[in-house]
């Protein structure tokens, strides 16, 4: 058997807070989600996005603690055109997130931007830079 990546897992001091941002961002969380302490959905092409209390993680593992000093993990959104990171950097910012990089014309072809999420772990939002 090989194994194969089936999950990410996101853990967070406030489930609500961290729900309502990835609902910004067009995942489609269930209705009432808030209520549970672990929530999943599934994204297209099967993997599965999870997300877990601080409280849930200590009943399993005790010694669990925040991470500190970085990140090691993030995530990244592709958008339709440059444009639309734009639209949606500005539209995460102006609801209160906190941007981290302004959208901006990559290097490596891409407009990209960096918005954090509510457990301030970095967000990429990109597209092609020559998407229409």
């Amino acid at each position: 058997m090989t194994p194969r990546l089936d999950a990410i897992s996101i853990i967070t001091a406030d489930l609500a807070a961290s729900l309502a941002f990835y609902r910004r961002l067009g995942l489609d969380i269930p209705a009432g989600a808030e209520s549970a302490p672990h929530v999943e959905v599934v994204l297209p092409g099967g993997q599965r996005l999870l997300w877990d209390t601080e409280d849930v993680i200590r009943s399993f593992d005790p010694g669990w603690e925040r991470p500190a000093g970085g990140e090691r993990l993030g995530l990244a959104f592709v958008c339709d055109s440059p444009a639309e990171v734009d639209a949606l950097y500005a539209e995460l910012t102006g609801a209160g997130y906190a941007g981290h990089l302004k959208p901006w014309d990559a290097v490596w072809g891409q407009r990209y931007a960096v918005v954090l999420d509510p457990d301030g772990c970095g967000v990429s939002l990109f597209a092609a830079a020559d998407a229409k």
